[in-house]
């Protein structure tokens, strides 16, 4: 089975941009993150047809049961989880609270190795926040 690793992000007008990740041309967008997601899902379809009627063949990327593997930038992240503080959030990490607001609002991205400790220490708050009862 095909995997496409789709990165949701903020888009410029607010709502929610989707985009493939490496040199796949899919991209799609929407004013609620739903709605850029079943937008993305047709797009990956119609994309690999209209490629085929070009090319003779569907892309390599493409298959009938492709996989969507969706991941947040950290833009995209903050819009669809706003309850979050971010510079606590940040402070929780262990990240510059202002590097994470720039993160945030997409003026800077993190690398690799930021993005693997981050989401270390998000899963180990997701396990605590697993064994909250009320």
């Amino acid at each position: 089975m095909k995997r496409i690793k789709a990165i949701i992000e903020k888009a410029s007008d607010g709502g929610y941009g989707i985009y493939a990740e490496g040199n796949i041309p899919l991209f799609s967008s929407g004013h609620t993150e739903t709605e850029a997601k079943e937008d993305f899902e047709t797009l990956v379809h119609e994309q690999a047809e209209y490629m085929k009627e070009q090319q003779g063949k569907y892309p390599e990327w493409y298959s009938c049961n492709v996989q969507i593997d969706y991941r947040y930038d950290m833009s995209g992240f903050f819009l669809a989880f706003p309850f979050i503080n971010v510079s606590e959030f940040a402070k929780s990490v262990d990240i510059n609270p202002s590097l994470m607001r720039k993160y945030k609002n997409g003026i800077a991205k993190a690398g690799e190795k930021q993005k693997d400790l981050i989401q270390r220490k998000f899963d180990d708050i997701v396990t605590r926040l697993g064994a909250v009862r009320f």
